[in-house]
């Protein structure tokens, strides 16, 4: 098989600011991490799509919130795509990377030749943060809505943290000569940065269903160099997003050199998962010898899989549950 060429930006998240319009950043470029992503599970190409905004989401989200351990981030549907999954784990110390991976569940049968968000209906989109044990986990949640993940995204962003935010992404299957077909994506965040909110609470936004949008969110001067940072991101081409030849600093200069952006240190991802069998003996714990025999297969093992990495475990049922006899290993 040929090998994907790496490229030095690949699967990194450059934070920037653009200090003259007070907003923040990220570039994303993801290639080996929708590899291991998407090569655990045969999907579809329109879920493949659907997998692999959502991951793209994740990276840019994730690397913007100072994390302990993990963000997920999740669509629960009505439609033919019920749900996909995503974590990030932020890096366990500097230098390291963090960590990504996703699943998506579906009915085959459902699918249709439309675009991908028309795989998922009535729903909504979730964003979970965890920070480790002792404290308190956070979820927000808002409707499906605006005909993308991204923009489901922004209008978490917008009712839930009242954070003026926008993503341009791209993805899709490169077929560059001598090189493996493969997923690659590359998207820009912005985010206005945090500062008391314009907008009349009990007073319905412009949205869809009366939903905030940034445009809710900001005023005067700061309305200004939004609309201004808009337009500008508005005139990338998906080649500078995704395509191997324009770094993410370049990428930065062509897009906003009069609003004086500045960049700070990378952060590099890779797709993991952090399932292991210690995990999920834990899991069963709670179960008795009697709810154990249940899940015992006929021929005599309890089995389990992970959805985000496909890893089996195969298991003697006198070693789980509460009740588990200790020296049956």
């Amino acid at each position: 098989m040929t090998m994907v060429n790496k490229i030095a930006w690949d699967d990194t998240v450059l934070p920037f600011q653009l200090d003259r319009a007070d907003i923040r950043g990220r570039v994303a470029r993801l290639d080996g991490v929708l590899s291991g992503v998407l090569k655990q599970h045969a999907y579809p190409a329109v879920v493949e799509a659907l997998v692999a905004e959502m991951a793209l989401l994740t990276a840019l989200i994730g690397q913007s919130i100072k994390l302990r351990w993990k963000l997920s981030l999740q669509v629960q549907s009505r439609g033919p795509v019920r749900m996909i999954a995503t974590d990030y784990y932020g890096p366990t110390d500097d230098g390291e990377p963090a960590r990504i991976r996703a699943y998506a569940s579906y009915d085959v049968d459902r699918l249709t030749n439309g675009a991908p968000f028309d795989q998922v209906g009535d729903g909504y989109f979730a964003i979970m943060i965890d920070q480790g044990n002792g404290m308190k986990p956070y979820q927000g949640i808002t409707p499906l809505t605006g005909g993308s993940l991204s923009a489901c995204a922004e209008a978490y962003f917008a009712q839930s943290e009242q954070l003026p935010t926008r993503f341009s992404l791209s993805f899709g299957k490169s077929s560059e000569p001598g090189v493996a077909e493969h997923w690659r994506a590359g998207g820009v965040m912005l985010q206005h940065m945090p500062k008391a909110s314009p907008f009349a609470s009990g007073e319905g936004g412009s949205g869809d269903d009366g939903l905030l949008t940034a445009q809710d969110l900001v005023d005067g001067d700061d309305q200004e160099n939004w609309n201004r940072a808009n337009i500008l991101l508005d005139s990338v081409e998906d080649l500078e997003l995704i395509g191997p030849s324009v770094a993410p600093t370049e990428l930065l200069i062509r897009l906003f050199h009069e609003e004086q952006p500045r960049v700070f240190d990378a952060q590099t991802v890779q797709f993991g998962c952090t399932c292991s069998e210690e995990r999920v003996r834990q899991s069963l714990s709670i179960y008795s010898a009697k709810d154990i025999e249940k899940m015992t297969t006929p021929e005599g093992r309890v089995t389990a899989d992970c959805q985000f990495c496909s890893a089996h475990y195969d298991l003697d049922p006198a070693t789980v549950g509460f009740e588990a006899n200790k020296d049956g290993e």
